[in-house]
């Protein structure tokens, strides 16, 4: 992004806040795109003005998204993707939420995000209060937690697998038949032991 369009962007984004004092929070202009920073309970009054100023038109939802950040009190942060067509612009708004407060709804300023929020409130856990289907989307019935927290481990808590005696699809709790292991570069069977790779010599300023 040259200087040009960055200046854009700010101005944009100043203008964009100095509508919405109440709203935007913060705003910054990085990676080649305007960041809106709003309150939770209040982005839908920012994604109404991006899509109806005449200066925005950020009318083309491109996706919703979420970010975790377990260390802070509020861990989630919900992220909106919206293009200007008009403009050839796009912007990013972002707003924060814990594990047990609801985010509302956009379906009634984008009806697109319809299953955006129900991908998000799958993956994450995040709930879109005023979402008329909020169910799970990727994972399948009975699943059981949000894939994409960062405290979701990596094995899962079922594994899923085909019963031919039952004829049918059973779930059973996740069962490692091996620990995982530090393998030897050498011998997959046998455990990491101090040793010298070809070339460490070099390293040491030894010759052998």
């Amino acid at each position: 992004m040259n200087d040009s369009s960055a200046d854009q962007y700010r101005a944009l984004g100043d203008s964009i806040a100095a509508a919405l004092p109440d709203v935007v929070s913060q705003t910054l202009v990085a990676n080649g795109e305007l960041t809106l920073v709003v309150k939770r309970e209040l982005v839908l009054d920012a994604l109404r003005y991006l899509r109806d100023d005449p200066a925005c038109l950020f009318y083309c939802l491109i996706d919703i998204t979420a970010v975790d950040y377990p260390s802070r009190e509020q861990r989630f942060e919900v992220v909106y993707h919206l293009l200007s067509p008009r403009y050839v612009r796009r912007v990013r708004v972002k707003c924060a939420t814990d594990e047990e407060t609801p985010v509302p709804s956009a379906i009634g300023v984008f009806a697109g995000a319809n299953w955006y929020e129900r991908e998000v409130y799958d993956m994450f856990g995040i709930a879109f209060s005023g979402h008329p289907d909020l169910r799970r989307l990727l994972t399948d019935y009975g699943f059981e937690g949000h894939p994409l927290r960062k405290d979701f481990p990596m094995s899962g808590y079922v594994e899923v697998r085909w019963d031919d005696e039952q004829k049918r699809v059973v779930y059973e709790p996740v069962q490692l038949t091996q620990e995982f292991r530090t393998f030897d570069f050498l011998s997959p069977w046998e455990g990491a032991n101090p040793y010298e790779l070809p070339g460490d010599e070099k390293a040491s300023g030894e010759s052998k």
